[in-house]
């Protein structure tokens, strides 16, 4: 937990000389940079770990999205295009965020944007794929969007926020922090770091193979669930990296331990079980 300290753009000038092994992919992608500007106005507060008001926060960062002129999409897609290569850099804004904002997540819905209309993208792909009609493209995007992206970030994150706040919180000292607890703010971005991750694997690798999963055979099935197989992994290597860069977080490598049953049934899936056919069907059905 020490080395990840705040970032200043001195100190990680002094990071890439330090590590040559990464300069070539740094110099391939936006430079990850903090925002020092309160685009949205004031302290973020949300110190604590917020109970049941804290999904009052979801609801206040949707309508921050009215605010399209001073969302930081710079800094959004930059974020994006290192949770593909360096996920563990992106959670370095963290101690940026606490410092500037006083909470531990980030304010700005600019990344809830460019994902939801990645998801737009994307659902109208699948739609023409399908020969869909527009009410049925319509229906399509609204699913990809509010369910499996929103809602299930959403409960994902309320069941990680539960879990962190009461087993994996460090013993409270004399010296620790009074609001040293998980926000759901900030459950709720790991949630939202995640998914993009797995929406590339299954939304966009799953469509572009999609003449190759969905045959009958068993090197078909074996590239379809090794999809799902990745898809998986990173989502929950994600999450423990988002939850391990908080200070106050002991045993985070109890997060990892989704990964058994994940490779356990993977490796039994491939006895037969076709799952990227098997979810397609079902959602195209």
């Amino acid at each position: 937990m020490a080395s990840l300290l705040p970032i200043t753009s001195s100190s990680a000038t002094a990071s890439s000389s330090n590590h040559p092994s990464g300069s070539s992919s740094s110099s391939s992608l936006p430079p990850l940079r903090f925002n020092s500007s309160s685009n949205f106005g004031g302290a973020g507060g949300g110190g604590g770990g917020g109970g049941p008001s804290s999904f009052a926060s979801l609801a206040s960062r949707v309508r921050k999205m009215s605010k399209f002129g001073r969302m930081d999409f710079e800094l959004a897609f930059s974020n994006l295009c290192w949770l593909c290569v360096s996920p563990r850099r992106v959670y370095r804004n963290v101690y940026y965020h606490k410092q500037t904002k006083n909470q531990w997540a980030r304010d700005d819905p600019a990344m809830l944007v460019l994902i939801a209309a990645c998801l737009a993208v994307t659902s109208i792909a699948w739609s023409i794929l399908y020969s869909y009609t527009l009410f049925q493209t319509i229906s399509t995007t609204f699913l990809m969007i509010f369910r499996d992206f929103l809602l299930s970030s959403a409960v994902i994150a309320t069941i990680f926020w539960f879990i962190t706040n009461n087993l994996l919180l460090s013993p409270p000292t004399h010296s620790s922090s009074a609001d040293a607890k998980v926000e759901w703010q900030f459950a709720f971005d790991v949630a939202v770091n995640a998914f993009f991750c797995f929406f590339l694997w299954v939304y966009v690798l799953e469509f572009v193979l999609s003449g190759l999963i969905t045959r009958d055979n068993w090197v078909c099935l074996w590239l379809g669930n090794s999809l799902w197989l990745a898809a998986l992994s990173q989502y929950v290597y994600i999450t423990y990296l988002g939850f391990a860069a908080l200070p106050f977080i002991i045993r985070s490598e109890l997060l990892l331990t989704p990964l058994l049953p994940v490779f356990v049934g993977y490796v039994l899936s491939l006895l037969g079980f076709n799952m990227s056919k098997t979810v397609l069907e079902a959602y195209f059905s």
